[in-house]
């Protein structure tokens, strides 16, 4: 490696904590700390060691660098600045304005270079082993003696409350037990947080416990040392454990009053202290944002140098091709996220002769149908997979058998979800997760930043409903359905039957835009007689008829198991003379989206309609019309056997009956 001098790293770290602020202090709102900071840590990173090419952000085999201290979003931004990405100067300057592609806190979506969505504490540092176990998982699938054409790193850059995050615990478990050595991760030890000094909340020995979990830790080394910084990446690099370079940082680096301080957190500097600032780094006062043009230069020799690695790798991938003309071919098409021709070919069918089954079990049946030709798929449970269904039996133990695609997560919900996004992230896989419904409270968090960087995740959610039964409401999921519904850009699955299983698995795969959950059952349910719209397209659609007659006197709406409920009434009501439709509304955000005229089609705004759920009755009422009403559960469940509890609090045939006839009563039509 070139010696650089001395002074031209000192002009590059000053241009990046200036950057810093200046566009806080523009903004007025920001957090200049971590940028003054870690800055000798971040530009060591990035000119010395982080593969990448700022003219393609999207190269698979780039390393992958992570701010999780998302909050010191300014310090990603200055380096995709100065290293050539398309963020220009102006962008720098609209920090956290309204449409600028420079946030409060990194999105991925949004802003070219940026990996990762971060801001919340510990989730980048959790999507950090996501990406370190697609890297391996990749590697060991397509890589050959020969030819490494998935071979790079995953880096971080981490703070004291991502340490303090309990995720960051769970997923630093399971990164050590896989001994995932292409990730590193370094920690900006400044020993402040919003409160205060941290020795009042985190005095624990980050070393030991690291080490504890089986990484290999580096330091305490002084991160404004490039020297040392440069030594402790390139010892990193060397272990098959991941590893955490301890880098001792000041806060707010170069403030005369404010360096060291929780002050310097989350508050510009102030006029006055920026000029103090600059006169003590010896930074010219004017122009703000100002770049020396020696600093630019270096920086831009990303430019240079990204484009020689990439063609080197593009090389290398053309000898690959020759040599494996099919695993290149896969290869390209896994990391475009594109599907592969009768991806879905073997799919099972089911018919209303079969007997009563679990979607939860159908749901294991078509997924290990899907993988029949689809290899993309890689996931597993939290401990639970002979209840979740969710093992794929043609495959082997990730981290045990080569290029195996079954993770075990142990008891860590909250890391799976962030590990999964953080493999969706890094692309190549179709990450999917399996837990009981009840424990999405645990993994809210990547769920929602899924749905916000707009990343194809499937979480799978068994157990679904007060139907568990014997386990007792800590195990009977209420609201968690109303809670994940709510969440913007997630759809939400709840099938009813088996082939409603097979249409929502189709969808989740189609839909690339964001995760989708499927609820499933824990009990048996019959296979549906539908006659009238076949369930792939009714699943499409969101929801569709099941059941119909002339002129409807009422519509009777259920989801998942209680389709069969309604449908069991709906016989009785038939029967009585009483025109009744049925209608299975599997997704709510699939059949929002429908147009109108196909939504008044399935639900006429003329007739009352009667939803049940056994879950909360938040948000049902939009689909019942003003003169409909709801059966749902605004309580926690009990603990008996599961058909039981469903009839002791309301789920049976009687009561749906009961609240029909009071609707037709107050209607004059009963």
């Amino acid at each position: 490696m070139v010696d650089i001098p001395a002074d031209l790293d000192d002009s590059c770290i000053n241009t990046i904590r200036f950057l810093a602020v200046d566009a806080v202090q523009k903004a007025n709102s920001g957090h200049p700390g971590l940028p003054m900071g870690a800055a000798a840590v971040a530009y060591t990173l990035w000119t010395r060691f982080l593969k990448h090419n700022p003219h393609n952000p999207s190269w698979p085999d780039r390393d992958r660098f992570i701010l999780s201290a998302g909050h010191g979003s300014m310090l990603l931004y200055a380096l995709l600045h100065l290293s050539g990405y398309e963020l220009s100067l102006e962008e720098i300057k609209q920090f956290r304005q309204w449409g600028s592609r420079t946030p409060g806190h990194p999105e991925s979506h949004l802003t070219p270079g940026v990996e990762v969505t971060t801001g919340p504490l510990g989730q980048g540092f959790a999507n950090g082993v996501g990406m370190a176990v697609a890297e391996r998982f990749l590697s060991e699938r397509f890589n050959t003696p020969e030819h490494r054409i998935v071979d790079h790193f995953t880096y971080a850059i981490v703070s004291d409350g991502d340490l303090m995050e309990g995720v960051s615990a769970e997923a630093a478990s399971y990164a050590g037990m896989q001994k995932l050595g292409k990730l590193i991760c370094l920690y900006d030890d400044n020993e402040i947080s919003i409160e205060g000094n941290t020795d009042f909340t985190f005095t624990e020995d980050v070393s030991t416990r690291f080490r504890a979990y089986g990484w290999h830790v580096v330091g305490p080394i002084d991160g404004n040392s490039v020297p040392q910084i440069t030594g402790a990446i390139r010892e990193a690099q060397e272990t098959d454990q991941p590893s955490l370079i301890i880098c001792s940082t000041t806060i707010g680096y170069g403030s005369p009053n404010n360096a060291g301080t929780a002050e310097v957190h989350g508050s510009p500097l102030g006029e006055d202290e920026v000029v103090l600032t600059k006169k003590n780094l010896d930074w010219p006062l004017e122009p703000s944002f100002h770049i020396p043009d020696e600093a630019l230069m270096f920086f831009r020799k990303a430019l240079v140098n990204g484009q020689e690695s990439e063609a080197i790798w593009r090389e290398q991938f053309e000898d690959y091709r020759t040599a494996h003309p099919d695993r290149a071919a896969e290869f390209e098409r896994m990391m475009s996220g594109n599907l592969p021709e009768n991806w879905d070919k073997d799919l099972p069918e089911y018919y209303p002769s079969d007997k009563a089954v679990a979607t939860r079990v159908t749901g294991g049946q078509v997924l290990n149908s899907l993988f029949e030709n689809l290899p993309d798929l890689v996931g597993g449970s939290a401990d639970l997979e002979p209840s979740t269904k969710t093992w794929l039996k043609k495959s082997g133990r990730f981290g045990h058998d080569r290029g195996g695609h079954n993770l075990q997560f142990g008891v860590r919900e909250h890391a799976m979800g962030a590990i999964a996004l953080g493999m969706a992230h890094h692309g190549g896989v179709i990450p999917y997760t399996a837990t009981f419904l009840v424990f999405s409270d645990y993994m809210r968090p990547p769920i929602r930043l899924a749905a916000l960087s707009q990343q194809r995740v499937v979480f799978i959610f068994t157990h679904d409903s007060i139907g568990v039964g014997e386990d007792g409401p800590t195990h009977q999921p209420v609201e968690q359905l109303a809670a994940l519904r709510a969440i913007p850009g997630v759809h939400v699955i709840r099938p009813a039957d088996a082939n409603e299983v097979v249409a929502a698995w189709r969808q989740a795969l189609l839909y690339r835009d964001g995760p989708t959950i499927l609820a499933l059952t824990r009990q048996g349910v019959p296979v549906l007689d539908s006659t009238r719209q076949p369930p792939d397209e009714g699943v499409a659609r969101g929801a569709y008829i099941l059941l119909d007659s002339d002129n409807p006197q009422i519509v009777l709406i259920g989801a998942g198991s209680e389709v069969h409920l309604v449908l069991r009434a709906a016989d009785v009501l038939v029967g009585e003379g009483i025109p009744v439709r049925v209608v299975s509304i599997p997704c709510w955000e699939l059949f929002d989206a429908q147009p109108q005229l196909y939504r008044d089609a399935v639900l006429p705004p003329d007739v009352p309609g009667l939803a049940v759920e056994a879950g909360v009755t938040m948000g049902w009422h939009k689909y019942v019309g003003k003169d409909g009403a709801v059966i749902g559960l605004d309580r926690f469940g009990s603990s008996a056997p599961g058909p039981i509890v469903m009839s002791k609090l309301g789920f049976n045939v009687e009561n749906v009956l009961s609240e029909v006839r009071s609707l037709l009563a107050g209607r004059g039509t009963a």
